[in-house]
């Protein structure tokens, strides 16, 4: 089928569309209606019908194919390869499931976890979806404070952790950070699942809150526990992402529409089907890894790959060394990744013979086109961009080879994806712009299955953070685009003080709340500035108060605020740089003009300042960025 006309069926006959598209799962009861769409935005898919997470991964896998691999979970920090049949996985899943019902985890409560990429992350996300409870994945290693907002939002019944990650050989602790969080937090669970991996043998217990996976696991290792049939709009998961305030939002997913977006571009984009291998890099914590580490390639009965290390060690070839060994079809990667990878020596590139690999998918960030081009001509293989966003769940812009590839155009993520209804619009008049003129990308909604269907426990703010921008009710994607005459998309950055680093989203408001903490900060502006690497990078412009030293204690201010950030946030908020300033430019109405501080930080014109309330302060800025970084 051509794209054009399978795009053009989904935009005008959506419901006939997703009927198709929604025999590829298993519905213990099949949907009342495919699409409720009475309170815009809010709809609901696949109405009325009855499906499971977990059954679809792995249940209606174990007659054809229930001794295929079906995870093999990779450790190049601890040297640690673990494989899992669909049989075995079922039978770890279970055991999992009947742990969490021995500790009266049930149906709709809350569990997060906080783990790295292990299997046993897999199995207690599968063992949530079984039960139906709504697990909440936080990315491991994420600060106490991070970690304690997450949970006073989501109020869990029950947190699991593992006792460390690895990251380039050194122990990363976590059980210290979920003492932390759960002293920080206003609604602790009763109790914590330990994972030990025996990385932390100084790890405490908390006695009668801590418990022991293994030894529970032990217990229930021949349990069978049954599948929890859901409706289809029940919710699967949150996943926290970073908003323009200080609190993080929660991204509510369905269950049934979930399901379908996920084999409907486990087919058509990703060109995976079963028995074939998907290796994705993302951390489970994040929403790709998600869709496309856990659920997508199980639920379409493919192998997936899981991995806990870095792209260059042991070596810059092990990435292409794992893709060789278990016959990788289709890589999903970031390209941040390869950017670090392109420091290196590309004849790493062509070490292993690739014969099976067919696909290189990059997202979470923009992609430029010397890397893209780079990769690509050293793989000999081709590289294909996409665009999509926590709250989409699956990919907004693609291409889709699985179907009908179109041509590559390096720089564009592609076309729209099934259901997704696309503009570019002027921000001041609300207007769609022409062809090559930048504006919003938005969606008219509905939005297609595998969207979220609202904020956790807040429907103001997901109507005020998403639809709440013109005039017409529109999908905000809150990223400034241009389209081109072909119908393809280009992203230029984000509309909000929201920044990417290595594709991980970060609040500035979150960042500046942090650095507002020490006791020596007046006032502070936290940018995003470009980054070789890893595409943006926290900056930060603060002023003291008065009667704070200047000189070497300066500098020490610098540092401690770069240490406050990442005490409070994790490491991957932690600023590149700080500025100690005497003034910040504002407005003289009392806004902080981050954007100009933003475009001289980055050599660019700041723009209209006939608002500026004091010239002095942007001398100011550029004195500081003239004298460098007050860190030491």
């Amino acid at each position: 089928m051509r794209y054009e006309d399978a795009y053009r069926r989904s935009i005008d006959e959506p419901e006939a569309f997703w009927a198709d598209e929604a025999r590829a799962i298993h519905w213990h009861r099949p949907p009342r209606k495919i699409l409720e769409y009475t309170n815009p935005p809010f709809r609901r898919w696949f109405a009325g019908g009855e499906t499971n997470l977990c059954h679809n991964a792995v249940d209606r896998h174990l007659d054809a194919r229930g001794d295929q691999l079906a995870l093999a979970a990779i450790s190049t920090e601890t040297g640690v390869r673990a494989h899992y049949t669909y049989r075995e996985l079922h039978r770890e899943v279970n055991a999992f499931a009947a742990a969490l019902v021995s500790l009266g985890v049930d149906r709709g409560d809350r569990v997060v976890v906080y783990m790295p990429n292990i299997a046993e992350a897999v199995f207690a996300m599968l063992a949530c979806a079984r039960i139906g409870a709504v697990h909440s994945v936080v990315f491991g290693g994420f600060a106490a404070h991070n970690l304690a907002l997450r949970i006073d939002d989501a109020k869990p019944k029950l947190l699991i952790a593992a006792d460390a990650g690895m990251r380039a050989g050194k122990v990363i602790a976590y059980k210290p950070l979920v003492d932390e969080a759960l002293a920080l937090a206003a609604s602790p669970p009763p109790h914590v699942l330990i994972v030990d991996r025996g990385l932390d043998p100084s790890m405490t217990r908390v006695a009668g809150r801590d418990l022991d996976y293994a030894a529970l696991k032990k217990r229930h290792a021949n349990a069978d526990v049954p599948v929890v049939w859901l409706e289809s709009n029940e919710p699967s998961y949150l996943l926290y992402t970073s908003g323009t305030t200080g609190k993080p939002k929660g991204v509510q997913r369905d269950v049934g529409g979930h399901a379908v977006a996920l084999a409907t571009s486990m087919r058509t984009v990703f060109d995976v089907g079963p028995g074939q291998v998907m290796f994705s890099t993302s951390d489970v914590g994040w929403a790709v890894g998600h869709s496309y580490n856990v659920y997508g390639p199980l639920i379409v009965g493919a192998t997936s790959l899981l991995y806990e290390g870095l792209p260059i060690q042991p070596d810059p070839g092990i990435w292409w060394q794992l893709c060789a060994e278990y016959g990788v079809r289709t890589m999903f990667s970031s390209p941040t990744a390869i950017r670090v990878l392109k420091k290196q020596d590309p004849a790493w590139l062509a070490r292993h013979a690739l014969p099976e690999f067919r696909w290189l998918f990059l997202a979470g960030e923009p992609l430029d086109e010397p890397t893209a081009r780079w990769i690509s001509e050293g793989l000999g293989k081709p590289v294909i961009d996409n665009y999509w966003q926590t709250e989409t769940g699956w990919p907004v812009l693609c291409l889709q080879p699985g179907l009908d590839l179109k041509p590559v155009k390096f720089g564009s993520p592609g076309l729209p994806n099934f259901g997704y209804d696309l503009r570019v619009i002027d921000e001041v008049s609300g207007e769609e712009a022409a062809p090559g003129e930048k504006g919003v990308l938005v969606a008219r909604p509905p939005l297609p299955p595998g969207c979220l269907t609202t904020v956790w426990g807040d429907d103001a703010r997901f109507l005020q953070s998403y639809f709440s921008h013109f005039k017409e009710l529109w999908y905000s994607s809150l990223d400034w685009a241009v389209s081109d005459a072909d119908g393809y998309y280009f992203i230029l950055g984000r509309t909000d003080d929201v920044i990417n680093v290595a594709g991980h989203r970060l609040g500035t408001r979150e960042i500046e709340e942090a650095v507002a903490t020490h006791p020596s900060v007046a006032e502070a502006a936290v940018i995003g500035v470009h980054d070789e690497i890893k595409g943006q990078v926290p900056v930060v412009f603060a002023t003291l108060k008065a009667g704070t030293p200047e000189g070497a204690a300066r500098a020490d201010a610098a540092n401690a605020l770069r240490e406050r950030v990442a005490e409070r946030l994790g490491a991957v908020a932690k600023p590149a740089r700080v500025y100690v300033v005497n003034a910040l430019p504002k407005t003289r109405s009392g806004k902080l003009l981050r954007r100009s501080i933003q475009a001289l930080a980055e050599a660019r014109d700041p723009g209209d300042l006939s608002t500026l309330d004091d010239p002095n302060a942007l001398a100011e800025i550029r004195a500081a960025l003239d004298r460098g970084s007050d860190l030491s």
